[in-house]
């Protein structure tokens, strides 16, 4: 088998797996791991996979810029709004970033919900000028015009002036060995720094997310107190991290 059909069946398998390792592709392309293991190499430099210890896991399908990520998959955000509202509480300071799952949250709160909100979306910002009974605290900081929020290092500083009950975190990717991460850098290292200055994390994620890996690092999995998904917590896909000890929602 040639070099491009070998590596076309790599995706091919991760498309359908999300995880594979060397092992299991040499034994299914019938050659050694070396040569698995330079396929994967390449494909990762192309952007196609993400090349972890031992093996690959696929990359997150979810669109990069905002106006293409809201409309996307809309029936799933709603369950996982519908799932997450009852985990906040009146009197709560939370951190909401700026992921279209967390805004489609927000546009869920109830009217007479009594929270703090700290957040860099403006979308989420918008939504909350309608909601007389929850304060607002927004990051200032040079606006990102794919994800609709302020992303500079002043943005990353400002969440280290405040200490939430609650950090609400619209994942991009999360695996349960490479953690969560994320596509654009900066937007990265301010999810971080809600989560290094909160006292509980809620991870909003549909199960397309799950099982995929991007290039920025945000925390490891076990920094996440609860999971909030599209599916049933019973279903096979979530085991690792219930394993883990997370809350599955």
């Amino acid at each position: 088998m040639k070099k491009e059909e070998r590596q076309s069946v790599i995706l091919e398998y991760l498309s359908k797996e999300h995880r594979v390792t060397l092992i299991e592709l040499s034994e299914y392309l019938n050659v050694s791991e070396d040569t698995v293991r330079r396929d994967v190499k390449e494909l990762s430099d192309q952007g196609l996979l993400k090349a972890v210890r031992g093996g690959a896991v696929a990359p997150s399908p979810i669109p990069l810029h905002y106006r293409n990520r809201e409309k996307h998959d809309l029936e799933s955000k709603k369950i996982i709004a519908e799932k997450a509202i009852s985990l906040l509480k009146d009197g709560q300071v939370v951190f909401i970033d700026g992921g279209t799952t967390s805004v489609a949250l927000v546009a869920s709160f109830p009217y007479d919900l009594k929270i703090t909100v700290i957040t860099n979306s403006f979308p989420v910002a918008a939504l909350i000028e309608d909601l007389p009974n929850i304060d607002l605290i927004f990051a200032g900081g040079k606006m990102c015009k794919t994800s609709f929020a302020t992303s500079s290092i002043e943005t990353i500083d400002f969440f280290r002036n405040f200490r939430a009950d609650v950090c609400i975190l619209g994942v991009c990717s999360i695996h349960h060995e490479r953690g969560i991460t994320g596509v654009i850098y900066d937007d990265s290292q301010i999810k971080k720094n809600m989560i290094q200055n909160s006292n509980f994390v809620i991870a909003l994620s549909s199960i397309e997310k799950v099982g995929t890996a991007e290039a920025y690092f945000v925390c490891p999995i076990k920094d996440i107190n609860i999971l909030v998904t599209n599916i049933s917590p019973e279903d096979e896909p979530l085991k690792p991290y219930k394993d883990a000890g997370i809350t599955i929602v």
